[in-house]
């Protein structure tokens, strides 16, 4: 339990201590968007190292040279724990928003700097503003700003299993002119969700494939991106757990 205490401790100061850098933040975006964009990210970044540092969480990340530096991407991850976003956005080489659910949106001070790194946040229940979300990301993606979804909707609670994608999300690949990177995470639900509220000592393993270029697929392939990669991602899983990984201290 020492460990959870310390972490929501360590946010908390952070969202609290932080609220005079989301003003600089917001005059420096005034001037020059691309040093906000690059300075938000930084400092955002060096907040999520120390709660990763502070839970014991070792990350063995896999084929991060698949990853176009000269290019905005699609983040396509599945979704098993709150530290996934964690431990993904800081390996991101350049500005990131993830799309995240509505109710994110009403928290304090965190939904400031969520948007600040360009989070979009969906309402799975209203169709036409779920519409507007991906219209939005499209528009962010075509200005260079890289968008993470979890296709799954929600966080998956069984292990070793994947939702179904909503196809719907790799319209902003497609729209945008964007390439795919599938992120397969493995592990992750092994620092908290296992032993609510405990946080443990754990090793995450995060794979990103190799980019998918959707002007490239057929017409039907395009159809059918989400099961495309949903069996891409799958795939890796399955090779991942049964490799020789220390998925456990």
């Amino acid at each position: 339990m020492i460990r959870f205490f310390v972490v929501c401790t360590i946010v908390v100061l952070f969202l609290i201590l932080s609220t005079p850098l989301l003003f600089i933040e917001w005059i420096i975006g005034k001037f020059n968007m691309d040093v906000k964009n690059r300075s938000s990210l930084a400092i955002v970044n060096w907040a999520f190292r120390w709660v990763i540092r502070l839970s014991g969480v070792k990350v063995i990340a896999l084929g991060e040279e698949n990853i176009p530096k000269d290019t905005a991407v699609l983040y396509v991850g599945n979704h098993r724990s709150y530290f996934d976003i964690v431990l993904t956005y800081v390996r991101v080489p350049r500005p990131t928003g993830y799309i995240a659910k509505k109710e994110m949106e009403k928290v304090p001070l965190l939904s400031i700097w969520m948007k600040h790194l360009h989070c979009l946040f969906l309402d799975r229940d209203n169709i036409k503003e779920g519409l507007k979300t991906i219209l939005d990301a499209v528009e962010k993606a075509k200005s260079g700003i890289s968008i993470c979804i979890f296709p799954e909707g929600t966080r998956n609670k069984t292990s070793d299993t994947f939702l179904p994608f909503h196809e719907g999300s790799f319209k902003i690949a497609e729209k945008a002119g964007v390439p795919i990177i599938p992120m397969t995470i493995v592990n992750s639900s092994a620092v908290f969700e296992d032993h609510f509220p405990k946080i443990k000592k754990t090793t995450v393993v995060i794979s990103y494939g190799k980019p998918i270029y959707p002007d490239r697929l057929s017409k039907e392939e395009k159809k059918s991106m989400g099961s495309m990669v949903r069996t891409i991602m799958e795939e890796e899983y399955a090779r991942i757990k049964t490799a020789d990984y220390p998925l456990s201290h």
